[in-house]
């Protein structure tokens, strides 16, 4: 009648041996007689209502189809079996209702704790944030045990939190392993693999999109490097570079040949090119030298952190010294564009058309402070937790009806707290189709970005919301953004059977 039973694994039925055989007084195993027990049942009730003649057939068929359900949880009851159900297709009395409303009111969960009543509380200094998704406070002392603390290791289940937008050659606490050893239990540094990252982009803090000024000074870069002591080999690329006959107007304090009373974003825009050379090459370290060469609209030439190109507006945007002896064939680079207008224009073509999705998916994250972050990555750890409990695990997660499932899926747009629900089909269970949910799902809410109160205009665009990743829930923003991805759709498949209610983020662009 409609009446499905999902396994999560083969079960076998019976524990006797084919052809044996039972004569009168032989032991029937007990699990022969239970199995055969809701057939019994169903079949006396079929008796009693056609006897009867009270009811219709179909409420006759609701009735039997309830009962053969009840008789199958009553005998795996009594012989301590959990029947290997994933669930019963919605009440068997509700025929018309569909697995999603089913799904929808099956699955529904209330936790114990409502942040907007009890929010994150970390202790430490005042935190400043136009607004955040979850319930989130800073600052000292009070009754209520905090959450988390900024500051050495703590104890009674107060979670340890190291910041900092030093880099680790520097502070080698700062290198997650390290810090892990030492005991924090969330880490916020430069690295996009930690646990809530801080970076020094943003578009609040940068003109990104601001227009290309004339390329007036006669030098062909500027530099500004005033730490000559730093552990890498910048001053020495600073120094091959000049050796390759590249003019350099130097302003810092290493190889000085300009006055350094400047403002230096609007000396960098009067030059094609700009040493953003840092003090360490490390993954993810790349600092204001690097953003601020993007604002005046020159080409940066970097020393510094090894995946540079992950940082780069548009493809051929950036050049990167990665070994000393990459300085002659950078020079020739450079000399190449400064000689050929149209080459040049080319690598900032992004400044007028807009740079690739990836760039924007990087600079959105700061959209949403990293207090605000971390109190959303806080958030998500308690209910996670939660979800472990043995209430939760009987949450059906899918429902079967004939030949066709429907898995219930939770998203939510990364810098958010609270999920949505979306419903796939077995019939399209795809990568497209959960893309494509997750953008109609939100789009029915008139959803807007996180980052659309903080970026460009010119890079808003209208009220169309473009996937640009989706990825389960737990992932660093280094596997988000650059190396996470489902190996098809089998792979996908496969997720949802593991994990049930899957919870995933999406990145708008």
């Amino acid at each position: 009648m409609g009446l499905v039973w999902n396994q999560r694994g083969s079960r076998n039925e019976t524990n006797t041996k084919e052809g044996l055989p039972i004569s009168t007084g032989a032991v029937v195993p007990k699990k022969r007689w239970s199995n055969l027990m809701p057939l019994f049942v169903a079949l006396v009730v079929i008796a009693e209502i056609a006897f009867l003649g009270r009811l219709d057939m179909a409420k006759n068929a609701a009735m039997v189809a309830d009962l053969f359900y009840r008789s199958r949880v009553a005998v795996a009851a009594v012989e301590g079996d959990d029947m290997g159900l994933d669930m019963v297709v919605g009440d068997p009395n509700l025929e018309s209702e569909s697995c999603e409303k089913w799904l929808e009111r099956e699955d529904a969960v209330t936790y114990s704790r409502d942040f907007a009543k009890e929010p994150i509380f970390v202790s430490g200094g005042d935190q400043e944030w136009k607004s955040c998704s979850v319930g989130c406070k800073f600052g000292f002392g009070g009754d209520k045990r905090p959450d988390a603390a900024f500051g050495l290791p703590q104890h009674g289940g107060t979670a340890s939190v190291l910041r900092s937008m030093e880099s680790a050659q520097y502070y080698f606490e700062n290198d997650i392993s390290v810090a892990r050893r030492k005991g924090y239990n969330i880490v916020m540094t430069t690295s996009l693999s930690s646990d809530v990252p801080v970076g020094y982009f943003s578009w609040a803090e940068y003109d990104l999109m601001a227009p290309v000024m004339p390329k007036t000074e006669k030098a062909l870069a500027a530099a500004f490097i005033s730490n000559c002591g730093a552990r890498n080999f910048r001053l020495q690329a600073l120094e091959a570079l000049e050796k390759l006959k590249i003019p350099i107007d130097s302003y810092g304090g290493c190889h000085r040949n300009r006055d350094g009373r400047v403002d230096k974003v609007e000396a960098l825009k009067r030059y094609k090119f700009s040493l953003a050379f840092e003090n360490s090459n490390e993954e993810d370290y790349v600092t204001e030298k690097f953003f601020q060469s993007l604002v005046a609209g020159t080409i940066p030439v970097v020393v510094g952190a090894p995946n540079i190109l992950d940082f780069a507006p548009s493809p051929g945007s950036v050049l990167h010294i990665k070994e000393l002896e990459d300085a002659e064939s950078v020079a020739k680079t450079m000399r190449y564009l400064a000689e050929n207008p149209k080459a040049y224009n080319e690598s900032l073509r992004w400044k007028y058309e807009g740079p690739s999705d990836s760039f924007k998916a990087l600079v959105d994250m700061a959209a949403v402070h990293s207090s605000c972050r971390l109190c959303i990555h806080l958030a998500t750890i308690n209910r996670d937790k939660e979800e472990k409990s043995p209430s939760f695990k009987k949450r059906p997660c899918k429902c079967t009806r004939g030949s066709e499932t429907v898995y219930h899926i939770y998203v939510r747009e990364r810098g958010r707290f609270e999920m949505e629900s979306i419903y796939l089909r077995s019939s399209n269970l795809t990568l497209e189709a959960l893309k494509s949910a997750a953008a109609l799902k939100f789009k029915s809410l008139n959803h807007e970005p996180v980052w659309k109160p903080e970026r460009p205009e010119k890079l808003r665009w209208g009220n169309e919301l473009k996937v640009h990743k989706i990825y389960p829930v737990g992932l660093t923003q280094r596997e988000a953004l650059f190396t996470f991805n489902f190996n098809g759709d089998a792979d996908f498949r496969t997720h949802l059977e593991s994990n049930p209610c899957a919870k995933f983020e999406v990145i708008f662009v």
